[in-house]
């Protein structure tokens, strides 16, 4: 197999993407988009991707400095930062999580003791689509949602007690997520600024706010995240759609804004009834998937969408490990791409600049690999060691210039401090109320 073959091997779709966005989004679960692998599609996939890689190329992982656990760019500049401002995004708030839950091996912590704070780990960010022109080519007006998961850790996966907790969001207690999850969804520390609103209302405002500001206009929600950030891209999918968030009630008319997973290597998150659920509010999942990454496999080892009496286990017998995925998978093989190593290495088989590549090259289940945009490969080494050496890339080379030491005026090397951002809006804890309001008014909440 030759990677560099110019062959075309899945023909380009020449129908420009705003006429066929609801398709690429999944409103008909992807169906005949995947085989043979749909050029607009794989080129969304890779975008929601980058956005995803984004939180790791902007996260301080480093236990030396007093802001490991944030992110390294202030919010005006984070895209910019990064090299992607032509995307056609801007940057609406950062996420924030509380540590202080039963993940301890996810969240990263300063040795220092002087640090920015010892309850919260950024954890994400929202945008929405801008740029006039980048809207035109979408065909609406996106909304963006991405979760940071781990690159260095595999560890919070022995964390995973495998524990249901009932999600709480309707007044239905069948319907149950992992509790890790849903702790570090849920959870506040009224002491810290940053986590005095759980991530969950940190998200469920936003996006309050931002589908009111554009009301009238064509939207759509796209959550995208790798490893735990997947798991938090559904639960948080799931949640604005059972609060009705998505839902806009202009009096006569009724207005479903679509509700889009682009999901990288995610465990499970939920039992049997929580995928009905997400399947019944109309939430579309595409799970990334690379076959040779455990990460999928977990939890519900035993119990899962692949066992035939599921079902009646979970009704009869209330089983308490029973998980399913949601959604349509999309499985890659690492084998199939000539460009990486034959590696033994669990790390490189979940990283997700290689999960890109492997999109990248991905033109159907009995097709050859080839590279259809020319994604650059030593993308894939930022954060492992994946290519073969013979293309000459470093492994492990994404990092800031001089470790972020800047020298001052008068000769010395330091860390500059860096500038406080804003916690939260001040309007957060009004739009969350409305949020409240809303789904109050709507249905029969449990517990919110």
């Amino acid at each position: 197999t030759d990677g560099d073959d110019d062959q075309e091997l899945s023909p380009e779709d020449t129908r420009p993407l705003n006429q066929i966005w609801e398709q690429i989004q999944g409103c008909n679960n992807w169906n005949h988009l995947l085989e043979p692998m749909n050029s607009h599609l794989r080129r969304e996939i890779i975008r929601y991707g980058e956005m995803a890689q984004a939180c790791y190329d902007s996260f301080d992982f480093d236990p030396n400095s007093k802001y490991c656990g944030t992110c390294k760019f202030q919010g005006n500049h984070f895209f910019e930062r990064l090299g992607m401002a032509k995307q056609g995004y801007t940057l609406t708030r950062f996420l924030y999580a509380t540590s202080n839950i039963n993940l301890p091996n996810f969240f990263q912590k300063s040795k220092l003791s002087s640090i920015w704070s010892p309850h919260a780990n950024w954890m994400g960010y929202v945008a929405v689509a801008t740029d006039l022109e980048e809207i035109r080519r979408l065909g609406r007006r996106d909304i963006v949602i991405a979760w940071r998961g781990t690159v260095t850790y595999l560890e919070w996966i022995h964390d995973l007690n495998d524990i249901l907790h009932p999600a709480n969001f309707r007044k239905d207690p069948s319907i149950k997520i992992e509790s890790g999850f849903f702790d570090l969804y849920t959870s506040k520390e009224k002491s810290c600024k940053y986590c005095s609103f759980s991530a969950r209302e940190q998200v469920l405002a936003e996006i309050r706010r931002i589908v009111h500001r554009y009301r009238g206009e064509k939207l759509s929600i796209t959550i995208t995240g790798h490893s735990l950030g997947a798991a938090l891209a559904l639960l948080s999918a799931y949640d604005i759609a059972e609060v009705e968030l998505n839902t806009i009630d202009d009096g006569d008319d009724i207005n479903h804004i679509p509700i889009t997973v682009f999901s990288f290597s995610g465990p499970r998150v939920g039992n049997l009834k929580f995928k009905e659920r997400c399947n019944e509010l109309g939430v579309k999942v595409l799970r990334v998937v690379n076959v040779h990454d455990k990460v999928p496999t977990v939890p519900g080892v035993i119990t899962n969408e692949k066992f035939k009496f599921q079902k009646y286990i979970e009704d009869k017998m209330s089983f308490p490990w029973s998980y399913a995925h949601v959604g349509v998978e999309l499985a890659l093989d690492h084998t199939r791409s000539p460009f990486l190593k034959n590696s033994k290495d669990v790390r490189n088989a979940h990283n997700l600049e290689a999960h890109l590549h492997l999109v990248d090259g991905y033109h159907g289940k009995d097709m050859r690999f080839c590279l259809a945009s020319k994604r650059d490969i030593a993308l894939v080494n930022k954060c492992c060691d994946f290519l073969n050496s013979d293309y000459g890339v470093p492994p492990n080379w994404w990092q800031v210039e001089h470790k972020g030491m800047e020298r001052t005026s008068d000769g010395r090397w330091m860390v500059p401090e860096r500038p406080r951002i804003e916690a939260h809006p001040p309007d957060t804890a009004h739009h969350f109320e409305q949020v409240i309001k809303y789904a109050k008014s709507k249905m029969d909440l449990f517990k919110l």
